[in-house]
């Protein structure tokens, strides 16, 4: 396992001891062409319209649909999975209303490795499929009751019958974290001979950890020489850490969800994403940051699902203070505790005044209300806002501040 000096710069050397293969099984794995570095261009992949209406319970209408996929479009988002052509009905329909829109984002629909799959897809006029099949041996058989040359014959034969219509294809391994590495391998090179033009590694049940992720898309790079997506699931809570450590080991396609939406635990955020590739990997993915608001605030309120308040990147309590040492230091700077502007994702900061406000924050939220404060004042307000704030158990509103103000200063005649 890779460790943390080797993270940055080093390559996992491809032995079989790394690779945890016996000797015979790595003989047959030819050496690596190249040695991968970090993409400086990552393209996101939003699967929202599809693997995350497939959250239990979430039911998006199709003009909700086609809303969401104007607002990732418009934002910025090089390729939407908009659905499952196979499913008929109004699946399709909506699926074609979008195609009609003409929108600067490649659409893709999910198959699996079913002719008649990709020719509903065909029907729709998407310009890329995406060609799934299970891949690891409990997934093979227990879900499809086949064997492994069933699933390498008949990946073969729907990612070229793809490839004949002229469509951009991404072959899926389902379940690829709990697949043999030997045979995963072997699964991509039947995947890119037959024209597959990248692979998107699924760790369908989030079992993976960064340091592994690493480990294995870094020999998948160096192995096979396809591009490779990044779509990790969230049932450890390391989705968005994984989906950046493939991105480190050289995959430069991260498929994602607005606000995470996926089966069980759901998939890697988009806001986490882009905003860490951005400000922890350096990457600007060409995303329109100032449109994360909007675009999560309507996936929210289409999918049902509150924003809870703690939300990485844009939940309300990023940008709300209340502790006064805090409070006190990003009113001097904001730096010292925001690595990012809330403008940049049209958010704004806010003061919250409790039992753990100093007068820095009660001056600062007074100035709010057209009020300055001397520190005496101050002083006599922050006392009564902590009682205040012990008796009610939580944050003061305005309302109060104003009356605890009063009760010092007087009520004004008028």
């Amino acid at each position: 396992m890779v460790n943390r000096e080797e993270w940055n710069e080093t390559p996992v050397e491809t032995t079989k001891d790394s690779w945890n293969l016996d000797e015979e099984a790595a003989t047959r794995i030819e050496r690596p062409r190249k040695k991968t570095t970090i993409d400086s261009k990552v393209r996101i992949v939003d699967t929202t319209l599809r693997d995350g209406e497939q959250t239990a319970g979430i039911v998006f209408q199709p003009e909700e649909k086609i809303h969401i996929a104007q607002l990732l479009d418009k934002a910025g988002v090089y390729q939407i999975e908009v659905g499952v052509p196979a499913m008929g009905g109004d699946e399709q329909e909506t699926i074609k209303k979008i195609v009609s829109l003409g929108l600067k984002s490649s659409i893709m629909t999910w198959n699996r490795v079913v002719i008649s799959d990709i020719e509903a897809s065909i029907s729709c006029g998407v310009d890329a499929v995406a060609i799934s099949v299970p891949t690891s041996d409990i997934h093979i058989e227990h879900k499809l009751r086949k064997n492994r040359t069933w699933v390498l014959d008949n990946f073969a034969r729907a990612v070229d019958f793809a490839k004949s219509h002229q469509l951009y294809v991404s072959a899926n391994a389902e379940d690829a974290s709990r697949t043999e590495l030997e045979y995963l391998i072997e699964c991509v090179k039947v995947a890119r001979d037959a024209g597959a033009d990248r692979f998107r590694f699924c760790d369908t049940v989030g079992m993976l950890d960064p340091y592994e992720t690493y480990r294995r898309i870094k020999i998948l790079t160096d192995v096979v020489g396809l591009p490779i997506e990044m779509h990790t699931h969230n049932d450890f809570g390391m989705a968005t850490a994984n989906a950046l450590s493939g991105v480190r080991a050289g995959a430069n396609y991260v498929g994602v969800t607005v606000n995470g939406l996926g089966e069980r635990a759901g998939n890697a955020p988009l806001e986490e994403v882009v905003m860490a590739l951005k400000y922890i990997l350096n990457i600007d993915t060409g995303f329109q940051l100032t449109m994360l608001r909007e675009l999560c605030e309507y996936v929210a309120k289409a999918s049902g699902r509150e924003i809870w308040a703690s939300k990485p990147i844009i939940g309300k309590n990023i940008f709300l203070y209340e502790v006064a040492t805090t409070i006190d230091g990003v009113l001097k700077e904001p730096t010292t505790y925001e690595v990012f502007s809330p403008a940049e994702i049209g958010a704004v900061r806010q003061i919250s005044i409790g039992k753990h406000s100093g007068t820095s924050a009660i001056k600062a939220k007074f100035k709010e209300f057209g009020i300055t404060l001397d520190d005496k004042l101050a002083g006599k307000i922050i006392e009564l806002v902590r009682k205040k704030a012990v008796q009610e158990k939580r944050d003061l509103f305005d309302k109060e501040l104003m009356l605890i103000y009063y009760s010092v200063v007087g009520v004004p005649r008028e």
